[in-house]
């Protein structure tokens, strides 16, 4: 009784896990051209954008903490070339030049934490398929080669090359999306913490400046 309960669970296992083989590669046609995609807007960013040089922000730095009034802050940072998120940042910190010290600091951490988390999400999918691709690689090959091996039990060579050429094919695809998954979010993350710390050093010239007046 016991023997026959456990090669119902085995069958029940057995069935599952070949069930699962269609969900995967559909996951991972998914996750391909998912990456191929986001490759596609990291080489697009890549080629578009224009951040700041440090010469230019270390004289944005000093053009800012010689202003005399809020106008001429606010057009000192227009003119930049900093980032048009950039610029909003800063432009609202000097817009609210006439609240308590203490509460325009905390106005100035919150905006650049949120960008922060915008930014963050930017790279989510790609944190995400880092993680996955070779997840879903590894069960593409793990599944097929059940039949497999019981083909070559039988003599089927016909059935084993065809699960070892699926078993191939998936570990290569899914390898390929978390290495490609990872470069995407390795370079946009530090183009925005770049970006960002770049935001605080001018917000805290600002800070500074206003304090002053």
């Amino acid at each position: 009784m016991i023997l026959q309960g456990t090669e119902t669970l085995t069958s029940f296992i057995h069935i599952l896990s070949e069930s699962l083989l269609t969900p995967v590669v559909i996951l991972l046609v998914i996750s391909i051209v998912i990456v191929i995609l986001s490759f596609g807007g990291l080489i697009n960013e890549y080629i578009s954008r224009k951040p700041i040089k440090s010469k230019d922000l270390e004289n944005l730095i000093r053009r800012v903490s010689f202003s005399t009034n809020v106008n001429q802050m606010k057009e000192e940072i227009k003119s930049s070339d900093l980032f048009d998120y950039q610029k909003e940042i800063l432009t609202r910190i000097a817009d609210n030049h006439d609240i308590g010290p203490d509460a325009r600091k905390a106005l100035a951490g919150e905006l650049i934490s949120a960008e922060e988390t915008r930014l963050i999400k930017k790279t989510n999918k790609t944190d995400i398929l880092v993680r996955v691709g070779p997840s879903l690689g590894l069960l593409g090959t793990l599944i097929p080669l059940g039949p497999g091996l019981a083909a070559l039990g039988t003599g089927d060579i016909a059935t084993l090359a065809e699960s070892l050429t699926i078993a191939f094919d998936t570990t290569v695809t899914g390898l390929t999306v978390g290495a490609l998954a990872f470069l995407i979010s390795k370079y946009k993350k530090q183009w925005y913490e770049s970006e960002l710390i770049d935001v605080e050093t001018v917000a805290e010239a600002e800070l500074e400046t206003i304090n002053k007046w």
